[in-house]
């Protein structure tokens, strides 16, 4: 009976024992459980949430107007003397890798070595100053643009061009210069309307108070820039003591843009006695005591002193023959004209962008900038004309008339002047 009893008690215990084992371990095992779960679902909702405002970014309209326009900083860097595309790239952090194949890409669209000092790169960083485009001007009517991401996609932006005709008339109170900057008109016409009558009129002496000038030129306006190009005259008049001297622009069956009055005479004499403005003249045609070989040797120009830079321009309508350095002439360009002559230009410091051999220069047009290039002891332009193969003193030519019209092209030219007249009597009055 005892030992009956104490099985039963062994029994109980060991059931109590196992009962509350088990109780304790669901107990601790549901609340690890209940953890996890509340862990998991704070989670998934994190996650969700997440997830859900990416979408929102990704889908919302004005994100990529936010990243073209807002999120994006501009940075402008001026190309400077010594500058190249690559060493701009690498005060960038580009690593050389990187350089390689933003190089390669632009190249095969455009010759870098065309950027010139003074242009503008656009640099666009986004909000962690990562560079995620760059731009800059392939010419004023073209945008090359590099976007870098995973890959570099180079994308040519053509800008639009809008054509337009102005016309402007004032009365000279000060100067033809001053009065027509204070009446709108552009500095770049202004050059021109002097450069049109200074074979007749003397602007220093001869322009008084009271001269009425009127003229009608051509511009461009690139739209996306606003920035404006301003092209030929059409027509100028200047009006002195009621004495009025006209000319309108017209293309010569030849091909080149000249300027005549109603009768067909050509304002142009065939070659520029100076081709510089505000020159003195530093050394004449003839023997003299070279500066630097100290040996008498005959001058075979003339030579005028001017600040380095000051344009040169084309002492005639002609085709460049040569463009170069020339031995003791530095920089030289040689310029062949149809009558017999050709005109030689020394010691420039730099050639205007685009002269060339084979290119045909209009008179006046601006050629090269003075410098003190080959044997030279400052600067100046050393300037000849050449005649049948002999040199001439420029001062003492006697300059033959220019280009008459005759025949059919006097007939289309009358037609064309009548139209730019009523044209430019249009604008001033309507």
């Amino acid at each position: 009976m005892f030992r009956i009893l104490r099985y039963l008690i062994l029994i109980s215990l060991i059931s109590s024992g196992y009962y509350l084992f088990i109780s304790e371990y669901l107990n601790i095992s549901g609340k690890n459980i209940y953890k996890e779960e509340i862990v998991r679902k704070e989670i998934v909702k994190d996650k969700k949430e997440i997830i859900q405002e990416k979408k929102e970014e990704i889908a919302s309209p004005n994100i990529k107007k936010s990243i073209d326009k807002e999120q994006f900083v501009e940075k402008k860097i001026e190309i400077l003397q010594g500058d190249t595309f690559v060493s701009i790239l690498e005060n960038l952090n580009f690593k050389q890798k990187k350089i390689y194949e933003i190089i390669s890409k632009i190249e095969d669209s455009f010759d870098l070595k065309k950027i010139k000092t003074g242009e503008i790169i656009s640099v666009f960083e986004n909000n962690y100053g990562e560079i995620k485009k760059i731009e800059f001007f392939k010419n004023t009517e073209t945008i090359i643009s590099v976007n870098l991401d995973k890959e570099i996609n180079l994308n040519i932006i053509k800008l639009t061009k809008a054509s337009f005709i102005e016309s402007k008339e004032y009365t000279i109170t000060e100067s033809l210069f001053s009065d027509g900057i204070k009446n709108g008109v552009s500095s770049d016409i202004l050059v021109k309307i002097i450069s049109l009558f200074s074979f007749d009129l003397d602007f220093q002496r001869d322009i008084r108070v009271n001269t009425v000038v009127s003229i009608s030129y051509e511009f461009d306006e690139i739209v996306e820039t606003g920035r404006l190009e301003y092209n030929d005259i059409k027509y100028a008049s200047i009006i002195i003591d009621g004495k009025q001297l006209e000319y309108f622009k017209f293309i010569t069956d030849d091909g080149y843009v000249d300027y005549f009055n109603r009768e067909g005479k050509n304002v142009k004499k065939s070659i520029l006695k100076t081709p510089l403005d505000g020159a003195r003249i530093s050394s004449n045609f003839g023997m003299r005591k070279h500066p630097i070989s100290g040996f008498n040797k005959m001058h075979k120009g003339v030579d005028f002193a001017a600040p380095t830079g000051t344009p040169i321009y084309a002492g005639g309508n002609g085709i460049v023959e040569y463009v170069g350095r020339n031995g003791g002439y530095g920089k030289y360009i040689r310029i062949r004209h149809n009558n017999g002559y050709k005109t030689a230009y020394a010691h420039l410091s730099n050639y205007k962008k685009g002269i060339s051999k084979g290119v045909r220069v209009n008179q006046g047009e601006v050629i090269g900038y003075v410098g003190s290039t080959g044997n030279s002891t400052g600067p100046h332009l050393h300037y000849e004309i050449i005649y049948q193969n002999k040199h001439i003193n420029p001062l003492k030519l006697k300059l033959p008339s220019g280009k008459i019209l005759e025949g059919k092209e006097l007939e289309k030219f009358k037609e064309e002047y009548k139209i730019i007249y009523a044209d430019h009597l249009s604008m001033l009055y309507e």
